[in-house]
């Protein structure tokens, strides 16, 4: 697959051009790039706990393309993973059986996905997540770096799981978890270095 031009809404269009490549407004695209030649991604952050990706694969769908899925060559994966369009799933990824992944979800590097997991669509999951089996992540839900899901958890719609939290049991929707960050130690770096012998 090759990328054949970029676009954006027309009034965020400062330039033609990006990276050598052609870039068109996103009310005109179809016209220059007809929905029964090429196909898009929607390359977008988690803003809004991903609804302007969202939105944007919404219009695009509504103009007729069909959109895009990448998947990184350096997974690894038990061949059985079925996975949604408009994903865009980074390397070191460990997919074990019977995972689902639904459309428009991000899965950035490292992260463990374990037996039976289910992902909604329009997920953002960051690096280093470790999903355990049996778990289900509802749609639009944003789960950070480091985060852990026990077994057989289910998290609800719209929930934001913020960076190193431990989620072992079911949340409801729209529930946010923010684990506490590491308290500054009482002595600095040289004084605590000569409590534990490093240093005289």
């Amino acid at each position: 697959m090759e990328i054949a031009a970029f676009t954006v809404d027309r009034a965020y269009l400062k330039e033609g051009e990006m990276m050598g490549l052609p870039v068109v407004a996103f009310e005109e695209v179809q016209n220059e790039y007809p929905p029964d030649e090429y196909k898009m991604f929607i390359a977008i952050g988690y803003k809004n706990l991903n609804k302007v990706r969202t939105q944007k694969c919404l219009e695009a769908r509504s103009k007729g393309y069909e959109l895009a899925t990448y998947v990184s060559s350096k997974i690894s994966s038990w061949g059985d993973t079925q996975v949604g369009d408009n994903c865009f799933i980074l390397e070191n990824q460990v997919l074990q059986p019977w995972v689902k992944i639904g459309n428009n979800v991000v899965l950035w590097s490292g992260n463990h996905l374990g037996h039976d997991v289910v992902i909604g669509d329009n997920c953002w999951i960051s690096s280093h997540v470790v999903v355990s089996g049996n778990v289900t992540i509802g749609e639009s839900s944003f789960v950070g770096v480091n985060a852990t899901i026990a077994d057989h958890v289910k998290i609800g719609r719209e929930c934001i799981i913020g960076a190193g939290a431990l989620i072992n049991r079911d949340t409801a929707d729209r529930q946010v978890y923010i684990a506490k960050p590491t308290e500054i130690y009482r002595l600095d770096s040289p004084n605590f270095e000569r409590m534990i012998g490093l240093s005289k």
